[in-house]
């Protein structure tokens, strides 16, 4: 999940799985996959950087070994 701020200040996560398109006129305008917009105050290259950052983190949780967890923890993989 990426954490966003509406137009009113209020902050909010969204799962950029759920992101169509990203269109700055000049406000940011979030398109979902449900055709709902969400305006949003960050700009779209911002927006983009998030979601860059939210799926590479994603990728290094997916390529931790497993066991080293359990490892630390005194307990055998």
């Amino acid at each position: 999940m990426i954490k966003l701020t509406r137009l009113n200040n209020s902050a909010f996560y969204l799962n950029p799985d759920l992101i169509k398109s990203i269109e700055e006129t000049p406000d940011t305008i979030i398109e979902l996959i449900n055709a709902d917009h969400i305006l949003v105050r960050e700009k779209a290259e911002d927006v983009i950087d998030r979601i860059v950052a939210y799926r590479v983190r994603i990728i290094r949780l997916s390529r931790q070994d497993p066991g080293a967890d359990a490892t630390a923890a005194g307990t055998p993989a």
